[in-house]
């Protein structure tokens, strides 16, 4: 018989002793002895609780029979043996670095494709494009997210725009659309279609005003060729008011120098040689004389002659943008003489040619009966 420490309470007792007098518990064949470090222990623990040694089947027979160790050479517990748990925590560390190192690599990639993405879909004016990014990159940054969601929203209120402007078909809606999305991808078409529509009044109204109106609108404008060509034919058929300014000009030069019996500067109002000049063909500077000191009669003390303002003028092109004008208009000749009996007063009916080179190429006069 032995003398044993009880497993449950560790009071001393007989390893005989069918319970344990002080706790109850049954001692019998339900107790064995670490083969290790010799601590007595329930037979149904699979390790000594003391140096963790594994309990074997053929241990388990209990500890009736089996004698105590001398108490002169007591059993020298060992080291537990570690090696196999330093083996299992080293591959778990070594799983959870290969996981981190997998799931670091794979975060980055992710969120270097979902970047990509973000800055295509901003640079892009699709909208499918941008909500296929919302609907493909539900965790993206929600600072990505709102930024998209504003610019779908902000290419939708475009395209919106866009309608009410083509519906409108106004230059001023056009503009506005422009100046409001000035780098809208309709941007091109509204410039063509505010082009058309002042092209379309410029054609409309068929004057110079308009088409120089055109041109400073539109320098490089779609309809530019056309609308020089407009300008010149309107030059050719039209006059315009600084032509009459001009045509005025010469001739009230012309009639006074005759008022001042100028000699000089009547022949510097006609060209070398006119085709007809009161009648007479290819006349010249001489003959032109000839009819200033013809109508001075020796009774004349002074002469006066004044035009009437009531020009029509003819414009026809003779040249590459050189112009000849036919003016028709009235002048009042009125005289002092020395003898009152005879015409102080006289109205004539005056045509005239002025060349390209403003120079008066013909003219014809003609007496207006009272």
């Amino acid at each position: 018989m032995a003398i044993i420490k009880c497993p449950e309470c560790g009071r001393q007792i007989s390893d005989k002793a069918p319970a344990c007098p002080n706790c109850g518990v049954q001692i019998a064949g339900k107790i064995i002895r670490c083969p290790q470090c010799g601590d007595v222990y329930f037979n149904d623990q699979e390790v000594c609780p003391n140096c963790h040694h594994q309990t074997r089947v053929s241990d388990q027979t209990g500890h009736s029979d089996a004698p105590a160790p001398h108490d002169d050479q007591p059993a020298q517990p060992q080291q537990p043996r570690k090696k196999g748990h330093a083996a299992i925590i080293a591959g778990f560390v070594f799983a959870l670095l290969v996981c981190a190192i997998c799931f670091y690599f794979y975060n980055n990639a992710k969120t270097s494709k979902e970047e990509e993405a973000y800055e295509f879909a901003m640079k892009s004016d699709d909208p499918l494009v941008l909500q296929t990014y919302l609907d493909t990159n539900l965790d993206a940054p929600e600072a990505h997210r709102d930024a998209i969601t504003a610019r779908l929203e902000q290419l939708k209120q475009q395209d919106n725009d866009w309608t009410n402007a083509v519906v409108s078909g106004s230059k001023a809606a056009l503009e506005d659309y422009l100046m409001k999305h000035p780098d809208s991808e309709h941007k091109l078409e509204a410039q063509h279609k505010i082009d058309s529509i002042d092209w379309s009044d410029a054609s409309n109204e068929n004057t110079m005003g308009a088409m120089n109106l055109y041109l400073t609108q539109h320098p490089n404008g779609e309809h530019v060729d056309e609308a020089n060509t407009a300008i010149k034919k309107l030059k050719a058929n039209t006059v315009q008011p600084e032509e009459k300014s001009m045509v005025a000009a010469i001739l009230r030069h012309f009639f006074q120098s005759i008022n001042s019996r100028s000699e000089s500067d009547l022949q510097a109002t006609v060209a070398p040689l006119l085709t007809n000049f009161l009648g007479k063909t290819d006349a010249t500077k001489a003959d032109v004389l000839t009819f200033m000191n013809k109508i001075y009669k020796d009774d004349i003390t002074n002469m006066n002659w004044r035009l009437n303002n009531d020009y029509k003028i003819d414009k026809k092109e003779v040249g590459d943008e050189q112009y000849e004008y036919t003016v028709n208009f009235s002048a009042r000749q009125t005289m002092e003489r020395t003898d009152a009996s005879k015409e102080k007063e006289a109205n004539y009916r005056v045509k005239a040619t002025i060349s390209p080179d403003g120079l008066i190429s013909a003219m014809s006069m003609t007496k207006i009966l009272e």
